[in-house]
């Protein structure tokens, strides 16, 4: 039997290269996700037009200007749809001026992730505001994202989604339509396709919401998880080609304006939760809401 022996400096060399590629290796540090349709993380959508972010994660700071909420009502934060998000019950935040959110606007998109249910009862019924921008002695606010909440009773997961923006040149209001009434039946015979009915059937589960509207072709869109739910045949609405806002408008997660500004009781702050609540001053497109809802699906 041979036997081989190494001599002290050949013994150091090969123990020092065992090292080096056993424990030194860049080999072992995991490798970055491949994008989605080109972005890395959710902050990258759209960011040149982001004017406002909450990612309600422990709180309710809103994070571009660092303004946290004015009032705090029936809020506390547990697991979100991506890291920690915030839970409402009978609850709202209020804000103070912010000053990127009082431009004045010629278009716009929000989105939200929310958990909703439906809210309807013998004796009482109220829809579930998402965000809101105050406008001084009205209800609906210069841009708002809800949802009918009170149409349905609880055990039905439809949930119905509404947008609408208000000015000084007027007020429009879109829905999303569960189902098609009859009269859109009979004229889809004549005009295939001109109205659309989407059941979005997200209630009690986690889902991302987008609100987009375009004051150059005076057009509002709705999407559910990244897909469009809004009918084609009320898209376009209204002729305002600009927000105009209050010198007072302020925001709102949770709740309408007059929720947390007078005693008038027909509308109520919201039961649910939210979480990535982002505001943009341009109607993002569907590929971009599509992406958004990607990279904010997979946490980042």
């Amino acid at each position: 039997m041979k036997t081989i022996k190494l001599s002290g400096f050949a013994l150091a060399m090969t123990l020092s290269f065992g090292l080096l590629t056993s424990c030194g290796s860049d080999d072992d540090a995991p490798a970055p996700l491949p994008p989605i349709d080109g972005y890395n993380n959710a902050n990258e959508v759209g960011a040149a037009d982001l004017v406002a972010y909450w990612p309600l994660d422990g709180n309710g700071t809103e994070s571009k200007s660092n303004t946290a909420p004015s009032s705090t009502v029936g809020a506390t934060y547990e697991a979100g749809a991506k890291g920690q998000g915030l839970k409402l019950t009978n609850g709202y935040l209020t804000y103070p001026v912010i000053t990127s959110l009082t431009s004045n606007l010629s278009a716009y998109t929000i989105s939200a992730w929310v958990r909703l249910s439906n809210n309807k009862t013998e004796t009482s019924a109220t829809a579930s505001t998402i965000f809101s921008m105050t406008r001084t002695d009205e209800w609906i606010g210069h841009m708002n994202l809800y949802a009918e909440t009170g149409r349905y009773e609880a055990t039905n997961d439809t949930i119905q989604v509404k947008q609408g923006f208000g000015s000084t040149s007027g007020t429009e209001i879109y829905e999303t339509f569960p189902k098609l009434e009859p009269w859109m039946i009979e004229d889809n015979l004549v005009n295939p396709g001109k109205h659309v009915a989407n059941a979005n059937k997200i209630g009690g589960k986690w889902a991302q919401l987008v609100a987009t509207w375009s004051g150059a072709d005076n057009k509002l869109i709705i999407y559910s998880n990244g897909q469009k739910i809004s009918s084609p045949a009320f898209e376009v609405r209204g002729s305002n080609t600009n927000i105009v806002f209050n010198s007072t408008t302020f925001p709102m997660i949770g709740a309408f304006g007059n929720v947390a500004t007078t005693t008038d009781t027909w509308n109520k702050p919201m039961t649910g939760n939210l979480d990535e609540i982002r505001v943009y001053k341009k109607a993002l497109n569907a590929a971009d809401v599509n992406s958004l809802y990607e990279l904010e699906k997979a946490g980042r």
